[in-house]
Formats: C-alpha cells, sequence, structure tokens
C-alpha cells in the first residue's frame, strides 16, 4: 500500500470529559466528542459524510449517532465488532474510504461507558460468544487479567522479567498523567506504591491494570490536501495495518510471549516507509503493563527478552506520554491516536516531546482476539 502513504491526515481531535460515572448514554458521549473533533477542524456536521466505529459491549452505532448529529445520508460508514485489537483498524478503513473517494469527510470514534455501565469482563452476564469459553468458565477463568497474567508469568519465567520492570512502566506512565490535564490518576507513584497494591491476578496487582472509564474520542479524517486548508496543522496517516494472529485462547501461538505486533510491524513499517529507529513517540495499547513490554519488543525496539529492562530504564523511546490506559483513562484504543495526534501537532504541552514528527500507535497485540492493528502518522 506504498501508494497509500500520506494521502489522508488526521483533521481534528476531540474528546468528552474521562469519568467513572458519565451520566449520560455513550450516544451522548459518542456525539459531544464528535462535535468537539469537528470543532477542531473547523468543520461542521454537515461536513461529515462518513462514520466509524468499534464496539464490544456498549455501544454508540453509526446508524444511531448520524441522526442525532444531522447525517442522514452518509456515503460510508461501519460499526466493527470486536475490542481493542480492532481499534486502529477502524481509522485506517475510514483512511482507506477516504483515498479511495468513497467519503470525502470521516469521523472515527468509540463512546463507552465501561465503569459505571458494561465493565469488561465483569460478572452477572451471559458469558461471550466463543467456544473456548465453556471450557475456562467452570474454573472461573474468563476475565482479561486472568488471561493476560498467564502470559505475563510466561514471559517471566522465559527472560526472567521482573515484578519491578512492570511497576517502573506504571509509575512512568503515572508521571506523564500528572502533566496531563485530562488525566483519571494525576497523583504520583512510586515503585513503592506499586509493590503494595492489591492482588488482582498474579503477577499483576492493582496498578498493572488499566483504568475503567466513561468517556469518549473522535478523529476526523480527510484527505491530506484538504486537511491544510482547515483549522488545525494536519498529521498524514503514513501507514495502517491489521490483521491476524493466533489467540492463546484457542490453544495459542507456539510461543505465546511472541504476539502478532510481530507479524504485522514489519508491514506496517514497509508502508511507511520507516523503521523503528525513526519512531519518535511510541503509544502502545496498555490493556496491562506487560502490553507494553511485550510490545516493545514485537515492534523492534528491543531485541525479545529485553523488553521488561528496556521499559524500565526509561531511556529509549518515549511511550504513553499521556499516561495511557493505565492512568489518564481506558477509551477502547482511540484515545492513544488522539495523543499521537498531540504529540505531532506540538500541542502535548508539559508533556511534548522535542522534534515528534513520526509516531507509532497500536492496538491490542493480539492475546484474546487473534488480531491486532496499528498506525505510523507523521508531522505534516
Amino acid at each position: 500500500m506504498a501508494g497509500f502513504r500520506d494521502r489522508t491526515a488526521v483533521a481534528g481531535v476531540g474528546y468528552t470529559r474521562f469519568s467513572k460515572n458519565s451520566g449520560v448514554s455513550t450516544l451522548t458521549l459518542a456525539c459531544e466528542a464528535i462535535l468537539a473533533a469537528l470543532e477542531d477542524a473547523g468543520l461542521t456536521a454537515g461536513d461529515v459524510d462518513g462514520l466509524a466505529t468499534h464496539r464490544v459491549g456498549d455501544s454508540a452505532a453509526p446508524s444511531l449517532v448520524g441522526p442525532a448529529l444531522g447525517v442522514h445520508r452518509p456515503s460510508w460508514h461501519l460499526d466493527q465488532f470486536g475490542g481493542g485489537s480492532v481499534s486502529h483498524a477502524v481509522i485506517g478503513q475510514a483512511a482507506l474510504a477516504v483515498a479511495a473517494g468513497v467519503a470525502e469527510t470521516v469521523v472515527c470514534y468509540r463512546a463507552i461507558n465501561a465503569r459505571s455501565e458494561f465493565r469488561m469482563g465483569g460478572t452477572g452476564r451471559a458469558l461471550p460468544v466463543s467456544p473456548e469459553v465453556q471450557y475456562q468458565a467452570p474454573y472461573g477463568y474468563v476475565a482479561p487479567p486472568q488471561q493476560f497474567a498467564m502470559v505475563a508469568r510466561t514471559h517471566m519465567l522465559k527472560y526472567g522479567t521482573k515484578e519491578e520492570h512492570f511497576g517502573q512502566v506504571a509509575v512512568r506512565q503515572r508521571a506523564s498523567a500528572a502533566k496531563n490535564p485530562r488525566a483519571l490518576m494525576r497523583d504520583p507513584i512510586t515503585l513503592d506504591d506499586y509493590l503494595a497494591s492489591r492482588w488482582i491476578a498474579e503477577p499483576f496487582r492493582l496498578l498493572d491494570c488499566c483504568l475503567e472509564t466513561d468517556g469518549a474520542c473522535a478523529l476526523v479524517i480527510t484527505t491530506a490536501e484538504r486537511a491544510r486548508d482547515l483549522r488545525r496543522p494536519p498529521v498524514l496517516i503514513s501507514a495502517a495495518a491489521w490483521g491476524g494472529g493466533d489467540s492463546f485462547l484457542s490453544g495459542g501461538p507456539p510461543d505465546p510471549t511472541v504476539t502478532a505486533a510481530a507479524e504485522l510491524a514489519p508491514r506496517l513499517y514497509r508502508q511507511a516507509g520507516v523503521g523503528p529507529a525513526e519512531i519518535d513517540v511510541a503509544q502502545l495499547y496498555d490493556c496491562f503493563t506487560y502490553s507494553v513490554v511485550v510490545q516493545l519488543e514485537d515492534y523492534g525496539f528491543c531485541a525479545k527478552g529485553e523488553g521488561g529492562p528496556y521499559a524500565a530504564s526509561g531511556e529509549g523511546i518515549p511511550v504513553n506520554t499521556h499516561g495511557g490506559f493505565l492512568s489518564e483513562g481506558y477509551v477502547h484504543g482511540i484515545n492513544h491516536v488522539a495523543e499521537a495526534v498531540s504529540q505531532l501537532r506540538g500541542e502535548a504541552g508539559d508533556r511534548q516531546v522535542d522534534g515528534a514528527e513520526v509516531a507509532l500507535s497500536t492496538a491490542q497485540p493480539g492475546y484474546i482476539l487473534p488480531a491486532t492493528s496499528a498506525l505510523i502518522l507523521r508531522k505534516g
């Protein structure tokens, strides 16, 4: 897809307040974030001819959001089933639609009441529609912290990764969140605070786990040419890749410490015409601290098995400069892309990475759903 490179851009970004109880519907959250993104771009709902989202659990479908905004006849829409693994694929598909001329202005969004309403992995509802779950549920093995804990422990046993390595991920991201006025968790933490936090599923403690958040985020995607005439500096979409792997729920990959990202990364870098050394800032899907460690390896920032010490050192690539899902809030993937846009615009305030021109943003690396997705963005 070399012909796709830099032909489309993110022209606007919008957020709602992140909270533990929004007090409104996901439809209201979606509309608020979309209108904020359009205002950021200098556009109105009348300019929108495409809507895209992804969903697991609560959702605001394009078929509802469109009429609520006054977008009655979009030329393209996407309501992608899937969790964090497909979060960046939604944006990639919107960019493809714009590049192909199917739509001119697409808004990608995710609205979620993940704290006050549909708690992912929570109890008190029917089990997920997946054949493997019937063999796990009798043992109480159904929640994401349990599932990710198994592969985290495998990484620890195979490579000597330590709890303290995971802890430093949490500490460093909280330090970034302290500089982010949107972040839910801004009070600094120490490694001792991390080690004192309660167990969730060994080796994960409370501070290894992402937040449960009510909120929404939206991005406006249009052509690079048009974006240059709008209100904000354009951020070019240099590469968008998505694809499958092996889910550990279905027998797993031969080596569970290698994620679907390891297969996707070379394709992503080829599309953008860059390698890991050219990435200035990375927003890595951090449902758990371990997810950051393994993606640092699988996206090529360090060798396999060295992710723990690399992450703990703080001397490598800047990661999750907004605080990530661990401390800013969990909007199921899209707020990572929004932070990458802020960095490339030079608008990240006290957390700005000097000279940031190329950013990587990633989805869940493919453990539960056997797929992942990622974007490389470039300063326009």
